[in-house]
């Protein structure tokens, strides 16, 4: 296993050269047959496993609370200072979830923003009807003026009980269809809000993000970049204050199988703008089961990671770390934020185990890593929380993206040549090696710090801690060049065609070699990763299989989904039957004899499906 912690790239071809540089060596062909000349890129933060515990909670890249020089827990004095401005806290009949001390260590920031959930005496949040009513207003055309701003509104679709899902396009490209887009080069970033109803401020800040890039301070970064803001991603949820979707479905479960509206929408923003960086605004829970099995609260204003996913290209990983957190990161502590990396742990008593983000390719951040986007997520301490520091929650996520739009167009040219060469990449890798088909967080062991929910003062926990950092591979099989699908698997088709796959029909009937399945288990599951359950255990099902060499029969009519395309990782997390995200375990195919690993490029007349 190696290690990185550096700004530099140790491969097998050559020495140590920045990442922007070694991008442009390699599309300029200089390191002709060196095809990944990198390992997963590790941040130094979370020791290698066999290494002592007790490296703190942001012992990278600066994070607020981390350790002094000598490696010891540093701890802060609790806050004494009241808010510097803001309004007064709408703390509810109930009451704050914790003392004063503790509140104190959160003081509001010295600014304001204007959405509708901080005017005078409000005790809500924006509503729906404000929302698009705000949306609305920010419209305009920039056409008056050479290289003006456009802001339009775009129709993804509606929520389940008949919401709208709106977004915002804010560029300066003299067509804003999305293929001009593309076609002229800039970078876009799609930023999503409150895809758990729940969860309020990620929705208020891109609320307040979609005005500064209006006629704002951010307006500016439009020379370099464009921008898709998709403030509530899930409107029944905020107008029930529940975290799941209409159907209970979690709509950050979804981003593989697509069966919510809400999910389909997000993938339809994604496939139209082909955006190079996507950021996920959520919050998370401070007090409830944190208080129950540690006797402490969180600490943390942000938590934040990028996508941690078996088959995820190394470079993603490492442009993610250097050129995004790690500014982030940054950015937040000069503003007297902190953060950490993201983790939860279940809802389960007994178990004391801290885990990281999962590394399932269901959640939107891990997909959208697999569309080869910088794909991070940011999440605030909110849950739980009521209007209890909302100004301090939404001014948090409002300086993270901040961050991540400035470093997008600093990196703007970067960027798009990581993305040429990563697609590029990805194709060119249809059938040779080997793939993962299963993937797990590595067991570590972590020093976590926490408040005392009495004194507000830090407590440093030495924990069990899941990395999503360093994966578990459990199971690797040899990559296909694609997969044949049975004429009558439709369903799964036109999931496939909404992540954005291409998907080719035959026109005649071929043969081809390949591998069937033989089904060895089928049994009722649990979709689980670190949490719990992804709304849907009821309908997903454990498959065993193995592989067995065959020639397949591929009668007109029928379908093929080439690996040798930009998005093959996605179609390896969909068609491979034996794992909890997969199509059939998931009973989209019903039965694995409705899809075969293609081990030979097929020389078939075919038809490319729009």
């Amino acid at each position: 296993m190696h290690w990185y912690g550096d700004s530099t790239i140790r491969g097998r071809c050559g020495g140590n050269v920045a990442l922007a540089t070694v991008l442009a060596m390699l599309l300029a062909g200089v390191l002709s047959g060196c095809s990944t000349p990198m390992p997963p890129y590790v941040p130094k933060s979370l020791p290698p496993p066999g290494v002592p515990a007790g490296s703190p909670a942001g012992a990278a890249g600066g994070l607020a609370g981390g350790t002094t020089a000598a490696g010891a827990p540093a701890t802060e004095a609790p806050a004494s200072s009241a808010p510097v401005t803001g309004l007064p806290e709408a703390r509810g009949p109930a009451g704050p979830p914790y003392g004063d001390a503790v509140a104190a260590r959160f003081p509001d920031p010295p600014v304001s923003y204007r959405t509708p959930a901080f005017e005078p005496g409000r005790s809500t949040f924006t509503s729906n009807a404000e929302l698009a009513s705000l949306l609305r207003g920010l419209v305009r055309e920039g056409r008056s003026a050479p290289g003006g701003t456009t802001v339009r509104l775009l129709s993804a679709g509606s929520s389940q009980t008949g919401v709208p899902l709106e977004a915002l396009l804010f560029t300066r490209n003299p067509d804003p269809s999305p293929a001009a887009l593309l076609r002229a080069g800039r970078p876009t970033v799609l930023l999503i809000g409150q895809q758990h109803g729940d969860e309020p401020a990620g929705g208020e800040a891109l609320l307040a993000i979609a005005q500064e890039l209006s006629q704002g301070p951010l307006e500016k970064l439009l020379d370099q970049i464009n921008v898709v803001v998709l403030p509530r991603a899930n409107p029944d949820g905020a107008q029930a204050d529940k975290r799941s979707t209409a159907s209970g479905i979690d709509a950050n479960r979804d981003h593989l199988l697509l069966r919510t509206p809400e999910t389909q929408a997000m993938a339809q923003l994604a496939r139209d703008f082909r955006p190079l960086v996507v950021v996920d605004a959520h919050e998370y829970t401070v007090v409830g089961r944190f208080l129950e099995k540690y006797g402490a609260l969180q600490r943390f204003d942000a938590l934040v990671q990028y996508a941690t996913v078996a088959n995820l290209p190394p470079f993603v990983t490492k442009a993610s770390e250097e050129w995004f957190r790690q500014p982030l990161v940054a950015s937040l502590k000069s503003q007297g934020l902190s953060s950490e990396w993201y983790y939860t742990t279940s809802t389960d008593p007994a178990d004391k185990k801290i885990s990281m983000g999962g590394t399932q390719p269901d959640v939107g951040r891990n997909v959208n890593g697999l569309r080869n986007a910088v794909s991070l997520l940011i999440e605030t301490r909110g849950v739980g929380l009521g209007r209890q520091h909302l100004a301090r929650r939404v001014h948090t996520h409002v300086v993270a993206i901040r961050s991540v739009l400035n470093s997008t167009a600093q990196r703007a040219a970067d960027l798009t040549r990581l993305r040429k060469f990563v697609d590029s990449e990805v194709a060119s890798l249809a059938c040779l090696g080997q793939a993962v088909i299963s993937a797990a967080a590595t067991p570590s062991e972590y020093t976590l710090l926490m408040l005392d929910p009495n004194t507000g003062a830090d407590r440093a926990r030495a924990v069990a801690w899941d990395s999503a950092l360093v994966l578990d591979v459990r199971k690797t099989r040899a990559r296909p060049c694609g997969y044949w699908l049975g004429a009558d698997q439709i369903d799964a088709v036109l999931r496939l065609r909404g992540l954005g796959v291409t998907v080719q029909q035959l026109t005649q009937n071929s043969v081809v070699r390949g591998e069937v399945f033989s089904e060895t288990l089928r049994q009722p599951g649990q979709a689980a990763d670190g949490t719990g359950d992804n709304g849907d255990a009821n309908a997903t099902m454990r498959v065993e299989v193995e592989t067995v060499p065959a020639l397949i029969d591929a009668p007109t009519g029928s379908y093929y989904v080439s690996l040798d395309q930009p998005f093959a990782n996605l179609v390896l997390a969909a068609l491979e039957p034996d794992t909890q995200n997969s199509y059939v375990a998931h009973r989209i195919i019903g039965a694995v004899s409705g899809v075969s690993r293609v081990l030979a490029r097929p020389d078939w007349r075919m038809s490319t499906l729009p």
